[in-house]
This record gives structure tokens, C-alpha cells and sequence, in this order.
């Protein structure tokens, strides 16, 4: 692992994947991803792109078996690779959130990158496949991603129930509350805690 002011490089190897990914969250929204599964791919470019932020992934997961291990160890790395990338958090806004309309589907979504861990997830698609993916494997991507960037995520998609309008709107809205959240803010001069600390 390595970082400097706001990049980050994981390197994660297990019997289920084996995961390089980098990570610059004040870049310019340059992308390179490859998981071994095209639907996941397409989500994080969309969120690499509306995030102005520059990805580099790439993943061996054990698919032959299904997309659980690989989806949930990706947002594990991202999670971790943020959480590097974020520093103590000094100077940031801290907070971000958004509503994105995708068609027919309404992503309300808010974050607080106070340090304190929880996903809650609601989505009102009942189904839930994009060819073969199941789309409610992003629970499990948002939480692991939540617990390792030390992240509160609250992710509300309501109206419409085609899967990939409302995969699509929730991974833009994350995309665009976390660019506010990682935001400098001027005004901020040391971290933004009461605590003193994050």
C-alpha cells in the first residue's frame, strides 16, 4: 500500500481475488477497470467519471463460482483506498449528498465521512438482473465499502424498476456526494470534528 495527499494503491490478495487498484480522488475522472465483469465495470466508470476521480482496477475473482466474492472485495479495496487517500481528513467538507434523476429512477443519497461506519440501503427495484448480474450484490459492495472508508452511507432509490436506471442513478449520486464531501473547504482549517479527530 502506498499514498500521498489524496491517492492511494491497495494491493489485495486472497483465494477468491486478487485485487491491484489505485486511486487519485482530486483527478480528472481518468479510468481503467477491469474486474472480469462488465456490469460492475460500467458502474465504476460512471463513478470514476462523475467523481472526477481517476480508478485504476484490476481484479482475478473466482466468477466461475459467482460475483459475490469479487463484488464485495472490490468495494472492500475502494473502501480502504479512500480511507488512505482521505488522510487525517483535514480540511474537508466532510458531509456531501445528492439527488440524481435517471429516467424513470430517483437516487437520494447522502454521506458523512465523520469516521463512523454504517450503510443503510433502500431500493425499491424488485428485479433486480442486468443479464446475468444480480443488482442487489451492491448492498453487499456499498456496505464493504462503507465499513473500510469508515463511512456513513445512506442510499434511498425510489420510482422505477429497472435494474440498471437504478444501479446507474446510485453509483452517479455517490459519485457526485462524495466529490462534495472531499471537497477543501476554506474556511476549515484543521479536521471537521468536534473531536479534534476523525
Amino acid at each position: 500500500m502506498s499514498t500521498e495527499a489524496g491517492k492511494a494503491s491497495i494491493s489485495r490478495n486472497t483465494k477468491e481475488t486478487q485485487i491491484d487498484l489505485s486511486i487519485n480522488l482530486f483527478g480528472t475522472g481518468k479510468n481503467e477497470i477491469d474486474t472480469g465483469i462488465g456490469f460492475l465495470d460500467h458502474m465504476l466508470t460512471l463513478f470514476s467519471k462523475h467523481g472526477l476521480i481517476d480508478l485504476s482496477i484490476k481484479c482475478v475473482g473466482d466468477i466461475h463460482v459467482d460475483y459475490h466474492h469479487t463484488v464485495e472485495d472490490i468495494g472492500l479495496a475502494l473502501g480502504t483506498a479512500i480511507d488512505q487517500a482521505l488522510g487525517e481528513r483535514r480540511g474537508i467538507r466532510r458531509y456531501g449528498f445528492f439527488l440524481l434523476p435517471m429516467d424513470e429512477s430517483l437516487c437520494e443519497l447522502a454521506l458523512d465521512l465523520g469516521g463512523r461506519p454504517y450503510l443503510a440501503y433502500k431500493t425499491e427495484v424488485t428485479s433486480s438482473f442486468v443479464r446475468d448480474f444480480d443488482t442487489k450484490l451492491f448492498e453487499e459492495f456499498f456496505r464493504a465499502l462503507s465499513v473500510n472508508a469508515r463511512m456513513n452511507l445512506h442510499i434511498r432509490h425510489t420510482g422505477g424498476n429497472e435494474a440498471h436506471h437504478a444501479a446507474e442513478s446510485i453509483f452517479k449520486a455517490f459519485a457526485r456526494a462524495l466529490r462534495m464531501a472531499i471537497e477543501n473547504d476554506p474556511r476549515e482549517t484543521g479536521v471537521p470534528s468536534s473531536k479534534g479527530v476523525i
